[in-house]
């Protein structure tokens, strides 16, 4: 799963992107969680490795075992933007709920 940085999003961001914009019936609505939910998972599981890949690096360069500060900063931005673009979904997936628990029926 590859990172998007959260700029290109800006304020259109919406929780029908993860949809792809195809409508769901209701055969498929158990498929289409699993493969929402199991996409989420993965997404938490690469921030989480990109997170530690990056305290890594800081622990390499302070023992000195390297001196690229070119590579230290490369991890530490891509374990940031892993970090926003997984908060700003989140954000969109618990605005969407909300939405729906204050739908009147």
């Amino acid at each position: 799963m590859a990172i998007t940085p959260v700029e290109l999003y800006g304020n259109d961001f919406n929780v029908n992107s993860i949809y792809d914009g195809h409508k769901v019936s209701s055969d498929s609505t158990k498929t289409s969680f699993d493969s929402i939910l199991s996409a989420a998972v993965d997404m938490y599981k690469e921030t989480d490795a990109y997170q530690k890949a990056a305290e890594a690096e800081e622990m390499s360069f302070a023992l000195g075992y390297t001196d690229s500060v070119h590579d230290l900063a490369l991890a530490q931005r891509k374990a940031n933007i892993s970090l926003q673009y997984t908060v700003r979904v989140t954000n969109a997936v618990v605005s969407a709920y909300k939405e729906l628990m204050n739908m009147q029926l």
